[in-house]
């Protein structure tokens, strides 16, 4: 089969042909048939810090995908997933022991491992993943639109942290997840919703998402957002998706008092924080990572469901597909900037 493989502790990836992976008695395997572009595989791409420390290579990258399932191992329930079903995956593989895991708390797992990352993932014509980690989608899913519920997974977790009724909501990194973060505050009733980046072409996406005001803060402040709208007082909700260190001090200075915050974006390093102003201002700040499994799943599917305007927010994310043989053309696109959601198409 075909599969995008990290070869060596070194930059770059290539296409190669691999023997197809073995079902596991509690396994799905599936044949992939739309796959999203993360930053996640730029930096594998790079061979950066980050990537170097964490892959074991050789590796077959990716984590965001839709499939279909080809083989179901021999001790998976019935019920549970069946061969033909159409699936979308979680991409953290939890080992269903530790304290968080018996206690149902499976994103707080300690042991936690990524696809893609510290296992083979899904750019590649089949992957093989286990069986309770595979989202069924309806009949009639958009295979676009089902390949990114990993990252539509992450803004739904970082979202819905805090109710949003009312509310002001700042948010911080217009990249794809911050631009279905728009979507999903509109769709949860908040009141002003003011989305900021660097970059007009993904601010324009933030826009059409729903959100009320966009900043790029090259050259505009936040707080002039805020006389623009009428705010009296700070943000109620800021949701940060950028990891970028003066957004992060600039979110906390425009907080209103007992203003709540979820942290997504990743930093590259560490950075100091006026934790003073977090202190005096009586600040709630929380961390985000993944998904809740599978609660942050049955929220997503049920936004969608009940929704066409947040489908079309969400599904306007995706801006380039490209067949999976041009796949550096796709890797270039999202090294850009110029673009929201790259999808791969394998069934070309």
């Amino acid at each position: 089969m075909r599969a995008l493989v990290k070869t060596g502790a070194h930059a770059g990836l290539e296409m190669m042909d691999v023997p197809e992976p073995p079902c596991g008695s509690l396994d799905v395997k599936v044949r992939v048939l739309r796959a999203g572009l993360c930053g996640t595989d730029l930096h594998i791409q790079d061979w950066d810090d980050w990537a170097a420390s964490t892959l074991e290579p050789p590796l077959i990258v990716g984590h965001e995908f839709y499939g279909e399932v080809v083989e179901v191992g021999e001790d998976v329930p019935e019920t549970a997933v069946r061969v033909g079903d159409r699936i979308s995956a979680e991409g953290h593989i939890v080992c269903g022991h530790c304290r968080n895991c018996r206690a149902g708390r499976r994103h707080l797992c300690i042991n936690t491992i990524g696809v893609g990352v510290n296992r083979d993932g899904a750019f590649a014509d089949y992957v093989v993943i286990p069986a309770m980690n595979a989202y069924v989608q309806p009949e009639g899913m958009d295979p676009d639109l089902a390949a990114i519920f990993d990252p539509y997974g992450n803004a739904t977790h970082t979202a819905l942290q805090w109710p949003m009724v009312g509310e002001d909501v700042l948010i911080t990194g217009a990249g794809p997840i911050g631009v279905i973060a728009v979507a999903i505050a509109r769709h949860a009733g908040a009141r002003n919703i003011v989305a900021t980046d660097i970059s007009d072409f993904r601010l324009d996406l933030a826009k059409g998402a729903g959100a009320d005001l966009v900043v790029n803060t090259a050259h505009t402040r936040i707080r002039d957002a805020q006389r623009e709208l009428g705010m009296r007082e700070g943000f109620d909700i800021a949701l940060e998706m950028s990891g970028a260190p003066s957004a992060v001090q600039e979110l906390i200075d425009n907080m209103n008092h007992g203003g709540r915050v979820a942290l997504l974006g990743l930093p590259k390093t560490e950075y100091p924080v006026n934790w003073g102003k977090v202190i005096t201002h009586m600040l709630t700040i929380k961390g985000i990572y993944g998904r809740e499994m599978f609660e942050s799943w049955y929220a997503m599917g049920a936004m969608l469901q009940t929704s066409p305007e947040l489908t079309r927010a969400v599904s306007s994310v995706i801006t380039h597909r490209v067949p999976a043989a041009e796949w550096a053309h796709a890797f270039d696109i999202a090294r850009s900037g110029q673009c929201g959601k790259v999808v791969m198409n394998w069934e070309d």
